[in-house]
């Protein structure tokens, strides 16, 4: 490692009598083969097999005259050959360098005269391996993708809009102007234009997942570069084709599993309409316009006009203005003589009118019994609609998160969202009614305002916890988790809680607590023998590409290395990459995280924040920097190396799976104490014996 490298190839080209040591380099012999050079020669780890190969800059000069070959077999092995070399940082720079990127343009560029028909298998091939080509180098960011001339993005648009061309260049062209999009404003609005949002509509009707994938990709990075405007637009377009029916069709319930990609995209998605609201959400009434007072009066016409249709013409206006005041009471507004002053909070501002006109609207009979039920009642018990409205809708607006911006790694989607049109309000028109019933079971009067929505709220978390597929199915489940069925969960959560808290149950709880901890331990490091598939995030985009990390069976290394999409659990000798155990120094979270420091600093990056982790280890301090899946296996894996560090196991997994275990084995050992109650202090012992000759004579 002292050497300089030249003279390291110098002696290894000598021992071989191979004349010219600078026409060769040295490289990996396996996992990817990346050539060592000065800056990179540090991360080589004992054991690791190197081999002699042709130099990078050799290697350039020789694929750019094989790329230009008239023969296209040549030509089609030079291009597959450059695709995966094209993956190492040293061999894209002597390639960059060649001005080689303007002869794959012109491959690309010229497509079907130089290819003959794209649809032809060869040709088909040989521009697959050239686009190929094209995104790794672009990958490693020499160049700016500013700098693509517009014959060659047109020609790329036309490979996504044309029908004949072989699903590979598909996925290749939708994976690379999916990366265009973010890069500038200019090749947004040009992407925009040129493929049609019907174009990948047709795309994510298709039966090869890869493709589907990869337009939902492009679909989602035009959402997420898009002004405000723009995706409003965009959305009200993907609304009238019907995507919902699509997604719900073709994707959800496709009969193959779904992808984490793909639950992403999903979840921004959802993520993205539902803070379409957050405009209304954020805008107060405005008691001086007349469409927004034409609401509100609207919602007192619809509950009461058959009471004061006849008459109310004959009255002054005194007389009718009273009227009104009186009957918005009725409605449940505090403020019944300028009723606007109830909306004036934002949030939940204009949405809560929304909500309240959709639900006088689309279900006027529940509407109209839900306020004549309540506003006949005499007895203080009456549930006041309006109210409940503002509140309610603030409490969904919570829960789902509109107005958030969407988080870089989250799946989290609710299937039943893309079952409906217009979910927000049918969901809110379910749970209204839900506020009446649960209202009716707790006999609340308006003092208990609060704690009805509490309830509710927990109703609603409760149920999308368990992640229903349909609205239907979440209005069945709702509302058999009535207020009865809270309390019963509740009590027993409070029981447990005290009966884990006597004296003596917590003397047996301390004792049991190590064993415990010990069996905890020993899950987190079958995990992680198990090991786990963690993406690779670049400050770009979400990229696809995947690696895995595994503990050996005996626990002394950590084996990684990079795999393909669709591999699960690749066996230990495919990973080339490996860490003794020994040489690991610490462990680190968050923002100590070097691959977090890299990053800018926004609200996007917050749920990043709390996945990643790093690995410091051997003497230079080298790190293997993680960014878990989800918050579970961040966990699971930071408590593993924390134990194999021979630390405190940390994270607050580790605390409510202990609390599971250590109530588990209570209950097991408290089982024949049922319905006796256990004293705070031991019996007293009693004195002992005057004398002890009490043996026995057989």
């Amino acid at each position: 490692q002292t050497k300089p490298l030249a003279s390291v190839l110098k002696d290894v080209c000598d021992a071989w009598s191979l004349p010219n040591a600078e026409r060769y380099a040295l490289q990996y012999a396996d996992g990817r083969q990346t050539y060592i050079t000065e800056s990179n020669r540090g991360e080589i780890k004992n054991g690791s097999i190197l081999r002699l190969t042709t130099s990078p800059d050799q290697e350039a000069e020789r694929l750019y005259s094989g790329i230009q070959s008239n023969n296209s077999d040549v030509k089609t092995d030079s291009l597959k050959k450059l695709a995966s070399l094209s993956q190492d940082v040293t061999f894209a720079q002597e390639f960059i360098n060649r001005n080689g990127l303007k002869q794959i343009f012109y491959i690309v560029e010229e497509g079907n005269e130089v290819l003959g028909s794209a649809g032809s298998l060869p040709a088909g091939e040989m521009l697959a391996h050239a686009l190929k080509a094209f995104m790794e180098l672009m990958e490693h960011d020499f160049v700016s993708w500013e700098t693509l001339s517009a014959a060659f993005i047109k020609k790329i648009v036309s490979y996504v809009n044309m029908n004949a061309v072989d699903a590979s260049v598909q996925q290749l062209s939708l994976s690379i102007l999916e990366n265009m999009v973010p890069a500038s404003r200019l090749l947004f609005e040009l992407v925009k234009k040129e493929v049609t949002l019907d174009r990948l509509l047709t795309h994510l009707q298709v039966t090869n997942a890869q493709l589907q994938l990869k337009a939902m990709a492009l679909l989602i990075a035009l959402l997420l570069a898009a002004t405000d405007a723009e995706r409003r637009d965009i959305m009200d377009y993907l609304r009238e084709k019907n995507i919902r029916q699509f997604i719900h069709k073709n994707i959800i319930h496709s009969s193959e599993p779904l992808g984490d990609e793909m639950a992403h995209y999903l979840y921004v998605l959802q993520s993205i309409s539902l803070n379409l609201c957050e405009r209304r959400m954020r805008t107060s009434m405005d008691p001086y316009s007349q469409e927004q007072r034409e609401l509100l009066q609207s919602l007192r016409q619809t509950a009461f006009e058959s009471e004061s249709e006849a008459p109310a013409s004959n009255f002054s206006t005194e007389r009718r203005r009273s009227l009104c005041a009186k009957e918005f009471r009725k409605l449940g507004f505090m403020n019944n003589s300028n009723p606007a002053e109830d909306l004036r909070r934002a949030p939940p501002g204009l949405l809560a009118l929304d909500n309240m006109v959709y639900f006088s609207r689309h279900t006027p009979n529940a509407y109209s019994r839900f306020v004549l039920e309540n506003s006949s009642r005499e007895d203080k018990h009456e549930c006041p609609f309006a109210r409940s409205s503002i509140q309610l809708t603030l409490i969904l607006c919570e829960i789902l998160h509109v107005g958030e911006p969407c988080s870089e790694t989250a799946q989290a989607f609710y299937p039943m969202f893309f079952g409906q049109d217009h979910f927000f309000e049918e969901l809110f028109c379910i749970c209204i009614q839900l506020v009446n019933k649960t209202w009716k079971e707790m006999r609340a009067t308006q003092e208990d305002f609060d704690k009805v929505l509490q309830v509710v709220r927990e109703q609603i978390t409760r149920t999308l916890s368990l992640k229903p597929t349909s609205l239907e199915l979440f209005k069945t489940r709702v509302n058999a988790l009535n207020y009865s069925e809270i309390l019963k969960l509740r009590q027993t959560e409070r029981l447990h809680q005290e009966e884990t808290l006597a004296v003596p149950v917590l003397e047996l709880r301390k004792r049991l607590k190590p064993e415990l901890l010990e069996l905890v331990r020993q899950q987190r490091l079958l995990h992680l023998c198990e090991g786990t598939l963690f993406r690779k995030i670049s400050s770009r985009r979400r990229q696809d590409k995947l690696w895995y990390c595994r503990l050996s069976p005996n626990h002394k290394v950590l084996h990684y290395g990079d795999v393909e999409e669709g591999v699960h659990s690749p066996p230990i000798e495919s990973l080339p990459e490996k860490i003794p155990v020994a040489d690991m120094k610490m462990l680190l979270v968050g923002k100590e995280c070097p691959h977090t420091k890299e990053k800018s600093s926004g609200k996007q990056n917050k749920d990043v924040l709390e996945l990643a982790f790093s690995i410091v280890y051997d003497m230079e301090e080298y790190c293997l920097n993680f960014i878990a899946p989800t918050r579970y296996e961040f966990c699971l894996w930071t408590d593993g190396l924390n134990v194999l560090l021979g630390k405190e196991m940390t994270s607050e997994r580790t605390q409510t799976d202990l609390d599971v275990l250590l109530s588990m084995e209570l209950k097991l050992r408290l089982l024949d104490l049922e319905n006796i109650s256990i004293p705070d202090t031991p019996p007293p012992i009693p004195k002992p014996p005057s004398n002890l000759n009490f043996c026995y004579d057989f």
